[in-house]
């Protein structure tokens, strides 16, 4: 049982993350927009002229852009290949860490399930999503880097694009000029996310799905799982999208060197930054494509393992 529900998950999460791949990459691109590009460092008047700075000012306003003005001008400017920028990565990624997060979430939630009554409380079904998610997200931390980095690559100008060939490039020359420490940069960030995310998405599918076909609305199948999946996928997106913003700029800053100054020392340090420089809704950029890209991914990984898990029920 244990090892057919990492395989479940693992097939619908590559199933998911590769189909919904595009909006994932619009997502990064818009909570990347804006970001320190242009920013002064200033002093409070009355400090002294070798005090530090004590907040970030920008020199010029950001101008807004959408989702879809996004993904309109990136297709002309880097063709619609740049859609699919990284899906190696996602490819790689999800094989690592939403095979193992949802595999251990299966295990952990039939372990925990009470035996008389088959039922399980919503605090355990959160735990179990914390824990797979932590862990899931710690095993899958460099294919989440080199993801990252890759879906950010064109926004760069073509003399400081990386160009990595694929995951596997991208994975070895991090290694090679940036330590091997810098797979598991944002790790923190990365598993913070992942626990609030698998803990959101699959606690609540489970809780949203028991609901409507206890309450005698719906029956257990297609109609069901869609809207108990669309509704986790808003649940995941409104709780992680901060930790994701902070996640991605972390992953995405460039350091000159092995040891070269990093733009930012820490998540809190890039959060504080971020907030003072684009205000506290910065946070919240990238939110319309990451729910237009939890709703479909969460609904097609749901109703994905349903139907694996029938066509594997008697093996």
């Amino acid at each position: 049982m244990g090892v057919k529900s990492f395989v479940e998950g693992g097939i619908a999460s590559v199933v998911a993350g590769c189909s919904t791949h595009p909006l994932d990459l619009i997502k990064v691109r818009l909570q990347l927009h804006g970001e320190a590009s242009a920013v002064t460092l200033l002093r409070p008047a009355l400090a002294f002229h070798n005090s530090p700075p004590a907040f970030l000012e920008t020199t010029h306003s950001v101008p807004k852009v959408g989702p879809i003005s996004l993904g309109i001008n990136l297709v002309k400017t880097e063709g619609a290949a740049a859609l699919f920028s990284g899906v190696s990565a996602t490819l790689l990624r999800q094989t690592l860490y939403s095979t193992t997060r949802m595999g251990l979430y299966e295990v952990l939630k039939n372990k925990w399930t009470d035996p008389e009554s088959g039922k399980l409380s919503l605090t355990r079904k959160i735990a179990a999503g914390l824990v797979g998610g932590g862990i899931g997200a710690a095993l899958g931390n460099p294919a989440d880097v080199a993801m990252v980095r890759m879906q950010a690559d064109g926004r760069l100008p073509v003399a400081e694009r990386r160009n990595y060939a694929g995951v596997g490039d991208a994975i070895k020359r991090m290694a090679k000029q940036e330590g091997v420490v810098s797979l598991w940069r944002g790790s923190a960030l990365t598993i913070n996310r992942a626990m609030i995310v698998t803990a959101a998405q699959l606690a609540s599918y489970d809780q949203f799905k028991e609901g409507m076909v206890e309450s005698g609305g719906m029956k257990d199948g297609l109609g069901t799982h869609v809207v108990a999946s669309f509704a986790a996928g808003i649940v995941a997106a409104v709780a992680s999208n901060p930790v994701d913003v902070i996640k991605t700029r972390v992953m995405n800053m460039k350091v000159e060197a092995r040891g070269g100054e990093a733009q930012y020392k820490g998540a809190w340090d890039c959060a504080v930054k971020t907030v003072r420089a684009e205000g506290p809704m910065a946070l919240y950029k990238g939110f319309v494509p990451t729910v237009c890209r939890q709703g479909p991914f969460t609904v097609v990984l749901f109703v994905t393992l349903e139907q694996v898990k029938k066509l594997l029920r008697d093996f």
